[in-house]
């Protein structure tokens, strides 16, 4: 098929389409709001389920009760509408239901602005809300990896049995790239939603998740994501001294500057994560004889860089962990390699 010119939100919108997506519910939010602008026509052309909710929290709830009539179901939103829908997140993953939340990050606390930023991974990696449970995040850094992670993203959490979060940004959502496009998929029969006659659906999904025994059998499944699902792109690893660890679009801009470092002779690499969870824990049993990790996000703090330590000592690896949080937006290539530099010449002092 031939590639065509799509800005990132409308790209990925219609690659939900392709990959089954019937039933949408949500409420505008910049930098998000092209996606649901786009599926507010393009859903009822196809004959699919369009609700521009009331609020968020209503958004979730619609959603997670077309999950459990086996709807293929969809939210999109950003920041702190993410935020709003916490506790139906926390309640899907209690009933065992697939979904799928595409977030466009903004950047910054509260409110936030209208910045790219990748402040929202705390919340999507590690839970989000109350009680024990985790959502399959995958982090693309280009318009064709956002399409083909939620063409795919249905088939991921109906195996499962969980959520999946789609963890774009503000940028990536606003950009054009060229995209091929997949063809639509056939809708599978699903034999655990409701049917109305009260012989699947909810009593199934109780035996699932009640009491000690369903926690234990999701505990299980949790482990099997993690064995089954570990996904990443690495370049420079078999020689190198310190490596840069960065997902989405730092992660983008990070492989050129370690391009760039290694046309000098510089013996850098990384490890650019497309999904946080599970973290590619096999990615850093790879690494023999580093002298140092670099955490490169765009946060204030840090937040990918705690799981950098922990998967480094996990690993066995002794080893500094540095971070660059470049702050709002994307950070240039000359800026990575210059904050290499600065760690390799024993400049930057170590976050971990």
């Amino acid at each position: 098929m031939a590639k065509k010119l799509l800005k990132g939100n409308e790209a990925v919108a219609e690659a939900a389409l392709r990959g089954g997506c019937d039933f949408f519910a949500g409420y505008p939010i910049t930098p998000s709001t092209e996606a649901l602008e786009y599926l507010s026509w393009r859903m009822p052309e196809l004959g699919r389920v369009f609700i521009q909710a009331e609020n968020e929290i209503a958004s979730i709830n619609m959603v997670t009760g077309a999950a459990v009539a086996g709807a293929r179901a969809l939210t999109a939103t950003s920041g702190p509408g993410g935020s709003l829908m916490c506790e139906g997140f926390s309640y899907a993953a209690r009933m065992a239901l697939p979904y799928v939340l595409l977030n466009v990050q903004r950047w910054g606390t509260g409110l936030g602005t209208l910045d790219s930023g990748q402040t929202d991974y705390f919340k999507e990696v590690k839970g989000g809300g109350h009680g024990d449970y985790r959502s399959i995040v995958y982090t693309p850094a280009s318009v064709q990896e956002l399409c083909d992670v939620m063409y795919n993203a249905w088939d991921v959490a109906e195996k499962y049995m969980v959520g999946v979060v789609i963890l774009s940004e503000a940028y990536l959502g606003q950009m054009m790239e060229q995209v091929e496009m997949p063809p639509f998929k056939e809708r599978p029969d699903r034999g655990w939603a409701i049917d109305g006659r009260g012989l699947t659906g909810m009593g199934e999904f109780a035996k699932k998740t009640k009491g000690a025994d369903g926690m234990k059998v999701k505990g299980e499944g949790y482990e099997q994501i993690k064995n089954d699902l570990q996904d990443w792109e690495e370049y420079g690893l078999e020689d190198a001294e310190y490596v840069i660890v960065s997902f989405g679009l730092p992660g983008r801009i990070s492989i050129d500057a370690v391009k760039k470092l290694r046309a000098e002779g510089v013996k850098a690499g990384i490890i650019r994560p497309k999904l946080v969870w599970p973290f590619p824990e096999k990615a850093f049993a790879k690494l023999k004889g580093i002298k140092g990790l670099i955490s490169v996000e765009s946060s204030d703090y840090g937040q990918l860089v705690e799981d950098v330590a922990l998967y480094a000592k996990k690993c066995g690896l002794n080893v500094p962990v540095y971070l660059y949080a470049h702050g709002k937006g994307v950070p240039g290539v000359g800026t990575v390699y210059d904050f290499y530099k600065s760690v390799a010449a024993g400049n930057e002092k170590e976050v971990f």
